[in-house]
């Protein structure tokens, strides 16, 4: 028989707080088409994209990231010192060693809170949600913080048509917290590595050093392949969140998927049956794919706009590169 005690967490987790930075510098479309051989119309046509943010040398990952959760605490109503863990998502932090989570721990004042990055690319939130929600019902932290953070225009290649257009930066940050009741749901997540090569960086760190290839590494797609896999699978995997949670799409009242494309989206809600009454998160239109922050940042510029409010049902689903995936259904802080 085991001697250990049982854990004294809460019986349930919610998102108790909220923030999102998007970086000052707005790029229309019309800088992109400097690069290549395209055009607004086909760009706004394909993707649903007018502009997105590109960060400056000093809005960095860090710097994004400590602005979001600043927001976020406050938006919670709690101390830094009662944060007992921080999980960044990113994939452009490209320093392999100290985790990113670290510094910002440290400079947002909490009090020497386990801290580390996770990379799960554009499923990262979702990820990083559900970690979050067994640390406070197991007990090892009362709050954590869920950060999702991109500078994906370091990873650009402005001259490929196939993606120039679609990558933006930005943080977005949760606090998650007890709950008495239950208020994130069961997660449906997975990965699917067999499609790696429809989403991946155009040359890995070693070889890029070894080889001395001139041009910076970028992240590449297929395109069409991508489409075709989110819109088929991962309308399944939002269905079987929904009934994980035990909710239907009549009892749904937002709808915020990963901004990857709006052409997605809006199959992904004719092929769930939306109901007209849901709200659904378009911020792609001017914030761009920003991976791990995509559904942080819709979700705080829904809440503050008022197109959703606190107590909503909500159904948040992510995925990418890997290929993988994170659905879950929440209720809005």
């Amino acid at each position: 028989m085991s001697k250990i005690k049982p854990s004294k967490g809460a019986p349930y987790a919610r998102i108790v707080g909220v923030g999102g930075y998007r970086p000052t510098r707005v790029v229309p479309n019309e800088v992109i088409l400097e690069k290549i051989d395209s055009s607004d119309e086909w760009i706004r046509s394909r993707s649903g994209i007018e502009t997105r943010h590109w960060a400056s040398p000093e809005e960095t990952v860090a710097a994004m990231s400590i602005e979001a959760s600043g927001k976020a605490i406050a938006d919670a109503g709690i101390d830094a010192r009662q944060i007992g863990a921080v999980v960044v998502s990113t994939v452009s932090h490209f320093s392999q060693t100290p985790a990113i989570a670290t510094e910002i721990a440290d400079k947002l004042g909490t009090d020497k809170a386990a801290a580390f990055d996770i990379s799960a690319g554009c499923a990262g939130f979702g990820y990083g949600l559900t970690l979050a929600k067994g640390m406070i019902v197991e007990g090892s932290a009362e709050y954590v913080l869920v950060i999702g953070v991109e500078r994906l225009s370091d990873l650009t290649d402005l001259e490929d048509r196939a993606t120039a257009f679609l990558f933006g930066d930005g943080a977005g940050a949760v606090v998650v917290g007890p709950s008495r009741e239950p208020a994130i749901g069961p997660t449906v997540w997975g990965s699917e590595g067999d499609k790696a090569e429809t989403i991946k960086q155009t040359v890995s760190w070693d070889t890029y050093a070894a080889e001395g290839h001139t041009k910076f590494p970028a992240i590449t797609q297929e395109g069409q392949a991508v489409f075709r896999w989110a819109v088929f699978e991962m309308a399944k995997v939002a269905q079987q969140a929904l009934d994980a949670a035990g909710i239907t799409p009549d009892e749904l009242d937002v709808f915020i998927p990963h901004q990857a494309n709006v052409r997605i989206i809006d199959s992904m809600v004719k092929t769930l049956k939306l109901p007209e009454h849901v709200t659904v998160a378009r911020d792609i239109r001017t914030t761009g794919n920003t991976s791990a922050a995509s559904i942080p940042l819709a979700m705080e510029r829904l809440l503050a706009t008022g197109e959703a409010k606190s107590g909503d049902t909500a159904l948040v689903i992510g995925f990418g590169a890997g290929l993988v995936y994170a659905a879950t259904v929440v209720t809005l802080p």
